[in-house]
This record gives C-alpha cells, sequence and structure tokens, in this order.
C-alpha cells in the first residue's frame, strides 16, 4: 500500500512505519480482492486519506470522530460527515446543522461539504476508512481501526489542547485513552436520526470548541461554511490535492 498510496508529508512520517505492518499488508489484500471480485468501495482510492492530506498534523486543532463512511452511492469523500456538494446532505448532518445553527445562530447550509472545516484544522476522521456499496460497517475489523488508533495517539502525545468532539457510544471508546489533562473531549450522543434527540442536542459543541481553543491562544474555527458555489470550488480544489498525492506528483 505504501508504494501507491501518497500522505501529506507531516502524516506520512508520523504513519509510514504502519505500512509496512501486517495488518496494513493484510489490509490491502483485502481491498484488492474485494476491488477484483467486482464490489464497489467508497470513497474512492484517491479519497481513502482525504482527512489527513486536507489537514497536516500540525493544524490539527479540532478532531471529530465518525464511525464509518457512507455507503450510499456518490455520498463518501473521505471527510467524515461530509458530501460533495451537490450531493443531499445526510440525516446525521442535517442534525449537526442544526445543533449549529442552535449553538452560534449560523444559517443552515444548502450543501454537505465540510472541507472549509478540514481546512482550517478540522480533523473529519472516520475510524473505519472505507466501506462496500451498500453494505453498512462490511470494513470493520480489517485493520483500519488499528491504523486511525495510530493517528489519535500521534494527536494525544505530540499536541496540546485538540478539541475532541466524540459523539456516541462508538468514538468515545475509541477515544477513552486520550488524555483529558492536555486536551478538551467533547462527549454527546450521535447525531443520527435515531438518538439525536435523547442528548445529541443543545450541548454547544461549537462555541465551546472555540471559547477553550481562544482560552489556550489558539485561533477559533469559523464554523460558517461557505455557500454551495465556494464549497464547490473548494471541493474540486482538494479533489486535485488528493489525486496528485495519489499520482505521486
Amino acid at each position: 500500500m505504501s508504494a501507491h498510496i501518497k500522505l501529506e508529508n507531516s502524516w506520512k512520517q508520523r504513519l509510514q512505519a504502519e505500512f509496512h505492518k501486517t495488518y496494513m499488508q493484510d489490509l490491502r489484500t483485502f481491498l484488492k480482492t474485494e476491488l477484483r471480485s467486482g464490489k464497489t468501495i467508497y470513497p474512492k482510492a484517491h479519497q481513502y486519506f482525504a482527512a489527513l492530506n486536507l489537514t497536516p498534523f500540525a493544524d490539527v486543532k479540532v478532531v471529530i470522530l465518525g464511525q464509518d463512511p457512507y455507503h450510499g452511492e456518490g455520498q463518501a469523500h473521505g471527510l467524515c460527515f461530509s458530501v460533495a456538494p451537490d450531493v443531499r446532505t445526510p440525516p446525521s448532518l442535517v442534525n449537526i446543522y442544526k445543533e449549529l445553527h442552535q449553538d452560534l445562530g449560523l444559517d443552515v447550509p444548502n450543501h454537505g461539504c465540510l472541507v472549509s472545516w478540514a481546512k482550517q484544522g478540522v480533523l473529519l476522521l472516520n475510524s473505519v476508512l472505507t466501506v462496500e456499496q451498500g453494505n453498512a460497517a462490511s470494513h470493520q475489523k480489517k485493520g483500519w481501526e488499528r491504523f486511525t488508533d495510530q493517528i489519535i495517539t500521534c494527536i494525544n502525545n505530540e499536541k496540546e489542547h485538540v478539541v475532541f468532539m466524540l459523539w456516541g457510544a462508538y468514538a468515545q471508546k475509541k477515544g477513552a485513552f486520550i488524555d483529558r489533562q492536555k486536551h478538551l473531549v467533547i462527549e454527546g450522543l450521535h447525531p443520527s436520526p435515531l438518538s439525536a434527540h435523547r442528548g445529541f442536542f443543545g450541548q454547544h459543541y461549537f462555541s465551546r470548541t472555540n471559547d477553550y481553543l481562544a482560552e489556550h491562544h489558539l485561533p477559533s474555527i469559523n464554523w460558517l461554511l461557505p455557500n454551495k458555489d465556494e464549497a464547490k470550488a473548494q471541493f474540486e480544489q482538494a479533489e486535485a490535492i488528493h489525486l496528485n498525492l495519489f499520482q505521486g506528483k
């Protein structure tokens, strides 16, 4: 995998050794076998590491931890909860926008592209980075969890004053080892319509994040997403970054 997948340099320095471990070799074999059997995998190969490519290690201020990529056609593009600007906003992201409006009074965007957040230092990381089309959770326990645990470990150990948003029991379990003395961990229920009304809303995730960053003299996040046309331009720029890295340019 390391010969074919390119990473943003700061992440490559920290994660390159992972690609030589048996679990990642096994994961690469699994993905190749799935593709050769005719299965469709999301996101596209050049987008597997989109979250890392758009948010270099030094820029990470916030981590939002998801579980699996969306498994519907055209949805996943490598950032958790995000979709391309022309794709219908998924229900969980609709609820995130509702909370954003309630917390900060921001207008609800007419698209679901979160590239703007990623470019400001919000690492939009799924625990599992691929999925089979129409088959939720199909790539769990294939190795991705160990890889993304290492990403979180690097942030936890090497940085200070990062905000981790852990929504739902899965994310909270994955982030249980995060040092609460060095970082802010904000927990809540998952924004899925199945659980959001039982405790996701009203937690002020976004204002609490910016208050914490300001307290530690760090730049706040502008949570207001751009209009759809600008989001499209940002998405296209991001795609160019991913493709160039993937092709070794």
